[in-house]
């Protein structure tokens, strides 16, 4: 596509710079290259819808503004960079093999293009973590409510990290070498021929992220796996003490720790839900009554606790289908860049290389696509934003629980 000492944007140089250099115009038919851009212009519009989508329904929908849904809107902020800037000016590099927007520019893209790749995969890892402590975790996650656990905290912190670990050396490398290898006509990071350095930046860019996701789902299918055991044997059985008790369904004691922190949010609904009936009916003035009272509330307990754990389910699923495409999408680029470390880009073709780093872009393509498949609230706050009259229709009709 373009020329082989044109680099793509992420792993610099893809084959050795003594190869000899061919437009593509040379390598393909028009027809190829028409329908090359073709496909590469319908890549970035379908980028920057999708992810516009995402960050439109948080503006719109109030529900979506959940403390650990406000990751997947950084991640969609990401995603949307690489469709606005990343994508665009890529695409006539690829298919001319010329860099024609100056060294400046150049820059500017090199550092953007890794930050935000960078920052998306962070923010997979951040989203990981962030289900694993809700699932496994639930009662010190509810609690910790101080300013080092704050979303945006956090979410700074992403792209702070992303932003050190590529663009540095993006920046100041011809200066600390002495030496520019970039020619004037192409646009690569000047770190290409640098094994050590392209071996220890995929390894803290995908290898450790991808380690830390997989320990955090198996994590979470364990835990989920544990309260399906505890829950078959105690079944769920109504309390035989006078007062309500705490061990319906598996659930621990006060004070101990949950599988769940929605199963507080449990209690306190069902209370709310529960003194109404008793007020209204005045207070119970025969144990049957309140035998059955607490039946009921024993039976609404335990159905609210299953509830929870079937959307625990659910959470860990859809984790498991993010986590799943980010490692399909990139893992084909970072073992490429590894073994083309070590021929020096003799063994790879570029045509090779290029195929795996679109790989890399369609991954912020896919995302936006993931929410609505996974989650009830996107899927709503997008028929929201999309189909106005069947949502109101919906809602009137049959509200969805949330």
């Amino acid at each position: 596509m373009h020329n082989s000492t044109a680099e793509t944007p992420y792993a610099a140089a893809t084959c050795n710079e003594t190869w000899p250099t061919q437009p593509p115009s040379s390598e393909f038919s028009l027809g190829v290259l028409v329908l090359l851009a073709f496909l590469m212009v319908l890549l970035c519009l379908v980028t920057i819808l999708g992810n516009t989508l995402v960050i439109l329904a948080f503006v719109m929908d109030r529900n979506l503004r959940h403390r650990s849904n406000y990751f997947f809107l950084n991640l969609a902020v990401s995603d949307f960079a690489v469709g606005t800037f990343c994508m665009p000016l890529y695409i006539p590099y690829a298919l001319t093999g010329t860099w024609h927007l100056g060294r400046s520019l150049c820059k500017l893209w090199l550092v953007m293009d890794y930050l935000v790749c960078t920052a998306s995969v962070f923010n997979i890892v951040l989203i990981s973590y962030d289900r694993f402590l809700s699932v496994t975790k639930a009662v010190s996650y509810r609690a910790r409510q101080g300013i080092m656990s704050s979303p945006a905290i956090k979410m700074v912190a992403i792209w702070v990290l992303a932003f050190l670990l590529y663009c540095p050396a993006i920046l100041f490398w011809e200066h600390v070498a002495g030496h520019s290898v970039v020619g004037a006509d192409q646009c690569y990071a000047e770190f290409f021929d640098n094994w050590y350095f392209l071996l220890c930046a995929s390894t803290l860019e995908f290898f450790v992220p991808l380690l830390l996701v997989t320990y955090f789902n198996m994590h979470i299918f364990h835990n989920i796996q544990r309260r399906q055991r505890r829950g078959s044997v105690q079944d769920c059985e109504p309390a035989r003490s006078s007062s309500l008790s705490w061990r319906f369904c598996g659930l621990p004691w006060p004070g101990a720790s949950s599988p769940s922190s929605e199963a507080e949010d449990s209690v306190s609904s069902l209370t709310r839900s529960w003194r109404p009936a008793v007020v209204a009916n005045g207070p119970p003035r025969t144990e049957t009554s309140s035998t059955a009272l607490k039946r009921n509330f024993s039976a609404s307990f335990c159905s609210r606790t299953g509830s929870k754990l079937q959307r625990d389910k659910k959470i860990a699923k859809s984790l498991a289908i993010i986590v799943c495409v980010f490692a399909i999408c990139w893992a084909p680029y970072s073992l490429l860049m590894i073994i083309r470390g070590a021929c020096q880009g003799k063994c790879i073709h570029n045509s090779l290389y290029e195929a795996t780093f679109w790989l890399l872009w369609i991954n912020s393509s896919l995302n936006p696509f993931l929410y609505p498949l996974c989650h009830m609230r996107f899927r709503m706050a997008f028929l929201k934003i999309l189909c106005p009259k069947k949502f109101a229709a919906l809602r009137s009709g049959n509200t969805p629980s949330f």
